[in-house]
């Protein structure tokens, strides 16, 4: 099957998890023996093409036109989108499905659906409405509307967990046929170090003395991620546990209120905010870290919490979102209210007084990721729809008429193109008449 994805964040590029996810969905995918095309945002240190683990990656920049916030961005990088889009289509001849990722990309997701009349799939990883606890203003109304549209012109949607398919019919009344639930996952061999001890005991160093604890978050620095009550928590740990430093990784907006709001309740030298790290040093934070703490107001699905188990560290998250489906409290984790200072505190303490507790827990934790979170589970879930939309297309006057768009476009003196459409022809009568 021929797939093309658009997706606004793909490594090097990367603001949340999204940019994982696609990477690791691709890379299964392609192995399985799909052939894709990925549309991703890029820059002009980024090559403009590339092929990752059989993955053709396609890298465009939105124009050279300042835009006055982020939203004329995003529709300047659907039209580059777009533009690349249509030259691969004239290119390679045809593609069986559309795979869009968010909001951001759902203008050239929504064009390539009709102008080729080809179905479109969409994964949604969180609402702007979920974020932000309803729509507060026009640039979230105007997101949360074009998340709707992408719902509904969408043949699937695919969502990461229980929580968000329930988030989605109550804010877009999706019906619960349309959406199917694919859990994320991790690739254990990602979050190894392949340092040996002595190594990361030199690099702990730069963080925590020899006899002090470490407590480690990664994440964007923003209001739904709850570092502001992993603050709010350091005073009522500190006093049971004097020893015990607090790693805090990743940037966001609120960077600076939250240093400013560390320095206000004094508890500056105890807090090390490092900013965005690479994959190798969240590796060693994680190897060096005696808990991972993840406590958000807002998580559809929560990878990270994932990440700390794949490197058997103790986890406390929040009582919320995907995470509550993800950890059996007191089992491979802790669950925590969200917003709760007081109780998150005490679980952190349970690990770092108890540890009998943090290797029951890391070891459970360890075992489940391994055998339920693998991404070449993910894949084939993720392709299972793929086979349904498409045997579905197939029944419908849709697939009709993309055969008369193909068939026209056969008088193009493009040999390749030719070849490739002569190729569609041939597939398509085979899976329509089985």
């Amino acid at each position: 099957m021929k797939i093309m994805m658009l997706s606004w964040e793909y490594p090097p590029k990367s603001v949340g998890g999204l940019a994982q996810h696609v990477y690791d969905l691709t890379t299964n995918l392609a192995k399985n023996g799909q052939k894709i095309d990925l549309i991703t945002v890029g820059d002009h240190q980024l090559p403009s093409f590339e092929k990752v683990n059989g993955v053709k990656v396609h890298r465009v920049t939105p124009y050279d036109v300042s835009p006055s916030h982020f939203i004329p961005w995003i529709i300047q990088l659907n039209i580059s989108m777009l533009e690349k889009a249509v030259s691969l289509f004239n290119q390679e001849g045809y593609y069986d499905i559309i795979h869009v990722h968010d909001w951001l990309v759902a203008y050239a997701g929504r064009a390539l659906k009709h102008i080729n009349k080809i179905p479109m799939i969409a994964t949604i990883h969180a609402t702007e409405c979920g974020r932000n606890h309803g729509l507060h203003n026009d640039d979230q109304r105007f997101i949360g509307d074009v998340e709707w549209w992408l719902a509904f012109e969408a043949w699937h949607v695919i969502c990461c967990s229980s929580y968000m398919k329930n988030e989605l019919e109550n804010i877009f009344k999706i019906p619960e046929d349309k959406i199917r639930t694919i859990y994320n996952g991790v690739t254990l061999e990602n979050y190894q170090t392949g340092a040996s001890p002595e190594d990361v005991k030199s690099f702990r160093n730069q963080f925590a003395a020899p006899e002090e604890k470490m407590v480690f978050f990664v994440g964007r620095l923003v209001q739904e991620k709850g570092v502001q009550v992993l603050l709010d928590a350091v005073p009522k740990i500190s006093t049971h546990y004097p020893k015990i430093k607090f790693v805090v990784s990743g940037k966001g907006p609120m960077m600076e209120e939250l240093k400013n709001k560390a320095a206000v309740m004094g508890i500056e030298d105890r807090v090390v905010f490092t900013g965005y790290i690479d994959d190798e040093t969240r590796n060693l934070l994680y190897a060096s870290s005696d808990v991972a703490v993840f406590p958000s107001l807002y998580e559809p699905f929560g990878i990270v919490a994932l990440e700390g188990m794949a490197t058997k560290t103790p986890v406390v998250v929040s009582n919320i979102g995907g995470l509550s489906e993800i950890i059996d409290h007191g089992k491979d984790g802790f669950k925590t209210p969200p917003g709760n200072a007081d109780f998150l505190a005490n679980d952190i303490l349970k690990i770092l007084m108890d540890e009998n507790i943090a290797q029951k827990l890391s070891r459970n934790a360890y075992e489940k990721v391994r055998d339920h979170y693998s991404w070449e589970g993910i894949a084939r879930k993720t392709f299972e729809v793929y086979e349904e939309v498409f045997d579905s297309y197939m029944k419908d006057a849709w697939s009709r008429e993309a055969m008369e768009i193909y068939e026209a476009k056969l008088q193009s003196a493009n040999p390749h193109f030719a070849q490739a459409n002569d190729n569609l022809i041939s597939l398509r009568q085979e899976r329509g008449s089985n």
